[in-house]
């Protein structure tokens, strides 16, 4: 073996040895790669609030179609005049999440704003015009409970984020838009209906 031959040879195994450590320190004891205690928490928080009930698949991750949206009629809503149909939720880039960040998905589910219309922002106030709330918000249809859903911590509001976006496989299936009026269920989320954020302070007068 020449000189040259001998230095390529070295490099080589170099390289090899330098990948093997690195996949060590990533997979410490060997086997397949951990999964991410946020996904997993994401994971757990969708379960425990039925968010498939609505978006397919009910309490069972390995069912067909699992939060990838309405397939038929029979999973609409109708609000008054407005049919409402649940949104495909897997990471798919064309017909679910997978063209939204965390953080707006993060503000859909504290605010109850639209992703596809508010800009990936962090939003620091609930007044419309002020800290990045915008000042015509649009809402997501009356049957998303987000006005439940934003009491609850961030790091769950992350998580859930985290698991819809890194935790799912895609899915491609289009859901046709609900429908909505004119200023896309603003009306119905005065604070008169839904109360007041955050939640008044322990202990109000009918608790102890």
């Amino acid at each position: 073996m020449n000189e040259r031959m001998r230095t390529t040879a070295i490099a080589a195994i170099s390289a090899v040895a330098l990948l093997a450590v690195a996949g060590a320190a990533r997979h410490p004891g060997g086997g397949e790669p951990k999964p991410d205690p946020q996904v997993l928490r994401g994971r757990q928080m969708v379960l425990e609030h039925g968010c498939a009930d609505c978006h397919g698949g009910g309490t069972n991750p390995a069912a067909p179609g699992f939060l990838a949206g309405m397939r038929d009629t029979l999973g609409q809503f109708r609000i008054g005049p407005f049919i409402t149909r649940p949104r495909n939720l897997t990471p798919d880039n064309t017909t679910g999440l997978g063209r939204f960040s965390e953080r707006q998905i993060f503000n859909a589910l504290r605010f109850g704003l639209r992703p596809g219309e508010t800009p990936d922002v962090e939003i620091t106030s609930t007044t419309p015009g002020q800290g990045n709330y915008p000042l015509h918000p649009k809402y997501l249809a009356v049957p998303m409970p987000w006005p439940a859903f934003r009491h609850m911590a961030d790091e769950d509001l992350r998580a859930i984020a985290a698991y819809l976006k890194r935790g799912l496989k895609p899915v491609r299936n289009l859901v046709q838009d609900s429908d909505g009026p004119p200023d896309f269920w603003a009306s119905e989320y005065t604070a008169e209906k839904i109360g007041t954020y955050p939640a008044p302070a322990y202990p109000t007068a009918n608790e102890k």
